[in-house]
């Protein structure tokens, strides 16, 4: 059965290019604060800040690549770096040979605890600002639904 392409509307083009403009432009600041304030890219920064808040500080490299939306092999790339830094390090895990850990270090720790600060006051001036409590609630709603897949 052919499916049939229905166009979008120029409203719904203008929220889609809005929302990934956004995107693009959050990131690149953000990006740009962590490294000129604490030398540490938005990756790196998204990836020991899931390590800070996970159990035991320690992830599998597929949950952590998942966090900071990067490839495995980005990842891989990414967490040899930390580990050179001497930010983290990584563990066999002992139920899958095959799979490995990345580990906060307590240096590592010490780089995201110094840069948090930085990048919650960025989301704020850049982001939240801009949008009230109804905001807030509608928006968190929406993304809800468009991650579950449900029509809004």
């Amino acid at each position: 059965m052919a499916v049939h392409e229905v166009a979008p509307t120029e409203a719904e083009l203008a929220a889609w290019k809005g929302f990934l403009r956004v995107h693009a432009a959050m990131r690149k600041a953000l990006d740009a604060e962590l490294e000129a304030e604490h030398g540490l890219s938005l990756s790196s920064f998204e990836v020991l800040s899931a390590l800070r808040c996970s159990a035991h500080g320690r992830l599998r490299m597929a949950d952590l690549a998942e966090h900071a939306q990067l490839s495995r092999s980005g990842m891989t790339r990414l967490v040899d770096r930390l580990e050179r830094l001497g930010w983290l390090t990584r563990c066999s895990c002992s139920d899958d040979a095959r799979g490995c850990f990345a580990v906060l270090s307590a240096a590592g720790a010490e780089v995201i605890d110094r840069a948090r600060p930085t990048h919650r006051r960025n989301v704020r001036e850049r982001f939240l600002r801009h949008c009230d409590d109804d905001d807030l609630a509608r928006l968190t709603a929406l993304f809800d639904v468009m991650l579950a897949g449900e029509p809004a």
